[in-house]
């Protein structure tokens, strides 16, 4: 979020003559956006609640980020823009909540620990 407020303070990106491509990128860095929320809200509230939190938390701030482009000279806020990255974020929910290998791309990682379940907690003493 942090990467996309900078870029929104910038009084010109490059994308001005590539309609298609800049509405594709806010699909997609949304997108990627609601999924890292979505792993970031903790899983007692299902899968349902968290995905709908996780797009309206996006969506807001695709919502406040246009807004905040309206205040950068240079810079224009257009609907489209919004619409794209709620698309995004629905989009890539969906894909999450759904497609397993999505989830499983979305949760790989090469230096995370596999969590060793077979062992039980040591004690304090050192005892098993």
């Amino acid at each position: 979020m942090g990467s996309v407020v900078l870029v929104s303070d910038q009084s010109s990106v490059g994308f001005s003559g590539f309609f298609r491509f800049d509405k594709l990128a806010h699909f997609c860095v949304y997108g990627l956006m609601a999924s890292l929320v979505l792993r970031a809200l903790p899983q007692r509230m299902g899968d349902l609640w968290n995905g709908v939190i996780a797009v309206l938390v996006v969506s807001l701030f695709g919502l406040t980020d246009e807004y905040h482009q309206s205040f950068t000279p240079g810079r224009s806020v257009e609907f489209a823009d919004w619409v794209a990255d709620t698309l995004g974020a629905i989009t890539a929910v969906w894909f999450y909540l759904k497609w397993t290998w999505y989830r499983t791309l979305m949760e790989w990682g090469p230096l995370r620990r596999k969590k060793n379940l077979s062992r039980a907690p040591a004690s304090i003493d050192g005892e098993a």
